[in-house]
Order: structure tokens, then sequence, then C-alpha cells
């Protein structure tokens, strides 16, 4: 099965960031836009993996203690453009711990530098007047929303009819 774990956004930030994509929508970009139900902000992308209890304990192991994200900011890598989040160091020192022990346990992960961010859409195009960088600058009035982390998911991913289906094991 193929796996990630990963932070479930609350309904404050989902909505904020749908608004995003609205903005996007109305502004005549077309591509692969996230589906609300699947926004979330990846820790570690795993794959094809047996054996989703190892994971979980490597995620207890890591011992995750409450923090806030917030949202800040946006931005593009290729042909995908992201919502910013900023965890502080509690995010950054969360996601060490975690790769950590996915690597004490032999899990395999894509071993990525870690870049907090959820994704809005893939293969954008601009189809109207404006620019990328004027739309994703425009989208930066939706910063500083923020949500407490205090559950990490991991999350099976699986191909559907109409684009990828999430769901959370744990």
């Amino acid at each position: 099965m193929r796996l990630f774990i990963a932070l479930q956004l609350n309904d404050e930030i989902k909505g904020a960031l749908q608004d995003m994509q609205n903005f996007m929508r109305d502004r005549g970009v077309k591509g692969n836009y996230t589906k609300r139900e699947n926004l979330h902000l990846t820790l570690a992308f795993i794959g094809e993996f047996d054996d989703p209890q190892t994971v979980l304990d490597a995620i207890d192991r890591a011992g995750l203690r409450p923090f806030e994200i917030t949202l800040s900011g946006t931005g593009s890598f290729k042909s995908l453009w992201w919502a910013g989040i900023d965890g502080g160091m509690a995010l950054q020192s969360f996601a060490r711990r975690l790769r950590r022990e996915l690597d004490a346990a032999g899990i395999p992960y894509d071993h990525k530098k870690f870049s907090p961010h959820i994704t809005l859409i893939r293969k954008p195009e601009c189809c109207g007047t404006d620019s990328e960088s004027e739309i994703l600058t425009a989208l930066n009035d939706t910063k500083g929303i923020r949500m407490t982390v205090d559950h990490v998911s991991l999350m099976r991913s699986d191909r559907g009819e109409h684009g990828m289906i999430y769901t959370e094991i744990k």
C-alpha cells in the first residue's frame, strides 16, 4: 500500500486554502486543483510499504508535543503552486525526530529536504491577464490563520477514477 505521514488540517485552514484556489480559478488558472478533502501537510512520503503498524510505532516514538502552525504565504516548485506553513522550531524538530525514527525502523521514505507546504494546484496554466507572480502575491493576504497540531496521521493513497483518494489509517 502507498503510505505517507501527514498533518490533517482544520476547517478554518481548509476554507482559507479553498478561497485561495477559488481566487486562482477566478483569475483563469487551469490545472489539477487539490480537492478540499485531500488538503494536508506531508511530513514524510513513504510510498509502497505493507507494514503500517511499524510506521505507527515510529510515529509514536517520535513523541508529538502539541504546537501551532500558521499559513505563511505562497510559492511554487516547478509545476506546483503551494501555500506555506510556519510551525517554527516545533514543526522542524518533530519532522527531524519522525524521520530519525523512520530511519531507525528501516522504513523507506523520500529524503527530500522538509519544506512545509500544502499543494494547492499541480500543472497550473495562467489563462488570464495576471502572471503567476501577481496571483501568488495576491494570495498572501491569507497569511496568519493558525491551528494547533495535536495529532499526526498515517495516510493511505489510492488512485481513484477522479484522482487520488487519501484515507487515514490512524
